[in-house]
């Protein structure tokens, strides 16, 4: 069985960037949000109650069969820095970092599936996958939900759909999102204007860590912001449509710089992958900066010395957390920055 120090080591299955364009997307995910019946929402439940809801969930992951083999965290038996080390590989939000007791989290390996255990939600059911792969996500959750449903009694009313704490949730309960990296747009200014358009279109745009995170590495997270009054397959659709249409503008922009500008692009590339293979102190914001340079660079047949799968390994191995323990003890912020350089460095160096 699969053991909490034994799954860290390894990068997530999703990471492998083996998906769809995941030169451009970094990851696509579906979360749906369920509750039980008769049992309060998490905010106003009681610690007997909560209990109620994570031993239900441990007996029903038992009898399903995609859960057979995860491995199931009391988040109360972590340490503060163990709940962001699962946060940085986004299985937990941050408010369960805080907010652990009577909480949980299914994960199984590779941590392609998960279930957030009394969050906002008694539920939280997430499906990720490499790339631009929205259907595959949206098949692997949609058989856990019914898998887990076939055991649970759902909260779920004829007319409004699955009810949830957050009237916003309420309906399909489901949240699709993508991951992807916009560097071109970003260089030719054209980024805020398209998020402007997004957002009039019912998606939200936020950072790599969805909700609160601001955007780093020109990385964007695109999710439905509806879920009431429309399909689940209606919702995919759109959002693989906008995506579609934004790989195509973000390779458009590619190209318009590489025309333009390509020997000071180029340059600017190659001492992105300059700094980050030699540099002895990097911190986070700048380490994100330079891997999107690189991530470029890689995309574009310049820099064939490493590949996207290793910077996506960089950008959750070197988050605070990670780094931490990694080195078996607490850091401060330049003892971070050390060790994330080394980090990087042997990262770049490691023979395929």
């Amino acid at each position: 069985m699969l053991t909490f120090t034994e799954m860290i080591q390894h990068p997530s299955q999703w990471l492998d960037a083996s998906g769809p364009f995941s030169d451009i997307v970094y990851s696509s995910r579906i979360r749906l949000a369920r509750n039980l019946k008769k049992i309060p929402f998490s905010h106003r439940a009681n610690d007997d109650e909560l209990r109620t809801v994570f031993l239900q969930a441990k007996e029903a992951a038992h009898e399903t069969q995609l859960l057979k083999d995860a491995l199931i965290l009391d988040l109360g038996e972590l340490d503060s820095l163990d709940r962001r080390v699962l946060a940085e590989r986004h299985l937990i939000s941050n408010q369960m970092v805080e907010l652990y007791h009577n909480r949980g989290l299914v994960v199984t390996p590779g941590e392609t599936l998960s279930v957030m255990i009394n969050e906002e939600d008694h539920f939280r059911l997430q499906a990720i996958t490499s790339g631009f792969n929205l259907n595959e996500a949206y098949e692997k959750v949609n058989q856990l939900d019914d898998e887990l449903g076939s055991r649970l009694e759902y909260a779920f009313h004829d007319q409004w759909g699955y009810l949830t704490a957050c009237p916003t949730n309420v309906g399909t309960g489901m949240r699709a999102s993508v991951l992807i990296h916009l560097p071109g747009l970003f260089i030719t200014r054209e980024i805020d204007t398209l998020i402007k358009k997004i957002a009039k279109k019912g998606f939200v745009v936020r950072g790599l860590y969805g909700e609160g995170s601001d955007v780093k590495g020109n990385f964007f997270q695109i999710s439905n912001q509806q879920t009431l009054g429309i399909s689940e397959l209606e919702t995919l659709e759109r959002l693989e449509k906008y995506t579609r249409e934004l790989i195509e503008q973000e390779k458009a922009a590619r190209d318009r710089v590489f025309q333009e500008a390509k020997n000071e692009i180029e340059d600017k590339i190659w001492r992105a992958y300059g700094t980050l293979k030699y540099a002895h102190i990097l911190n986070s914001d700048n380490m994100m900066n330079l891997c999107s340079l690189v991530r470029l660079g890689i995309s574009s047949n310049w820099i064939k010395e490493t590949d996207t799968s290793r910077l996506n390994e960089l950008l959750v191995f070197a988050q605070p957390a990670h780094l931490q323990r990694l080195q078996g003890q607490p850091l401060n912020v330049d003892e971070r920055d050390v060790i994330r350089a080394k980090l990087v460095r042997e990262n770049l160096d490691r023979e395929n």
